[in-house]
């Protein structure tokens, strides 16, 4: 377990709250990141109207957690439409990254962030295909940044290895990660690690081209796959989004955090037979970036 995981566990309980009524849907929630892998994928169906959501035993779906409050947020129906409702939490919800002020309807899709899970909300005739559909994005996606997740990098990179060798052009691959993320765990709390991770994500996607790859590696660590890029073309890249992410006022809660990165270039050589070995060079560099004092790069 990695230092900004945050044991959650999602439980249905039995015994609705006390004059919760039901109604036959098949509108659900699905979990679609979680700090609990077992988790991912996991569907509640909202028979229940209200559905509540917290951390006491009374709550149709109970999470554990120290950012989840005892009566966190609720799902109510009303006849246009679902609501997410939050009860007054210490933390907030959230829904599509945005903290909600009390209550906001809920869109097919809809992204809905209590404590450290999210949950998807699927609603409509054809929700099992929906859900089906998930299921497979969750293979391939990051359910907490929306990036490529470690699966999809590496068939990605076997994949281009494979492309640059048969044209011979160059592929490169940048590696990097949050300098001192745990401090930023430790003093702003999971909750504002989750939104630097996201943050982060957010900024780096919008300088991605069509043809390049960028996941989560893992944590904190991103990567990014460079197709028919020389290394000084990726070691600027690099430097660019070193200096982009370095300027950015991440402001969570009102609380100001200072983030950098720093970052590992390697361009696939002879001697690389797999994904893993043009990997462990940018993961060197990445190491040599941080060992001579982080927020930069080395290729």
């Amino acid at each position: 377990m990695s230092d900004f995981d945050e044991k959650t566990r999602v439980t249905q309980v039995v015994q609705p709250p006390p004059g919760g009524g039901s109604k036959n849907t098949t509108d659900c929630l699905v979990v679609i990141y979680t700090k609990e892998p077992t988790l991912l994928g996991k569907r509640f169906v909202l028979e229940h109207n209200p559905t509540r959501v917290g951390r006491g035993a009374d709550n149709h779906i109970v999470l554990d957690g120290d950012s989840v409050s005892r009566r966190h947020a609720h799902f109510e129906q009303r006849p246009s439409a679902w609501m997410v409702v939050d009860d007054g939490s210490t933390n907030g919800t959230y829904c599509n990254d945005e903290q909600i002020s009390r209550e906001v309807v809920l869109k097919n899709g809809d992204r809905v962030k209590i404590g450290p899970t999210i949950f998807k909300f699927l609603s409509g005739a054809d929700v099992e295909a929906q859900y089906h559909e998930e299921i497979y994005r969750m293979t391939i996606i990051d359910g907490l940044t929306q990036i490529h997740n470690k699966r999809y990098l590496y068939e990605a990179l076997e994949r281009e290895i494979i492309r640059g060798r048969r044209h011979e052009r160059d592929l490169a691959i940048l590696l990097f990660d949050i300098d001192h993320f745990k401090r930023i765990n430790d003093v702003h709390g999971h909750l504002a690690g989750d939104f630097v991770l996201k943050e982060v994500a957010r900024i780096v996607q919008s300088r991605i081209r069509r043809d390049e790859v960028f996941a989560r590696y893992g944590g904190e660590e991103f990567a990014i796959i460079l197709p028919e890029t020389s290394i000084e073309g990726a070691a600027a890249l690099g430097e660019t989004l070193r200096q982009k992410v370095a300027e950015h006022l991440f402001v969570f809660q009102a609380d100001s955090i200072r983030v950098t990165i720093s970052v590992g270039v390697a361009l696939l050589q002879e001697g690389d037979r797999t994904a893993n070995d043009l990997i462990r060079r940018a993961d060197e560099r990445l190491y040599h970036a941080k060992n001579s004092g982080r927020n930069r790069v080395c290729a």
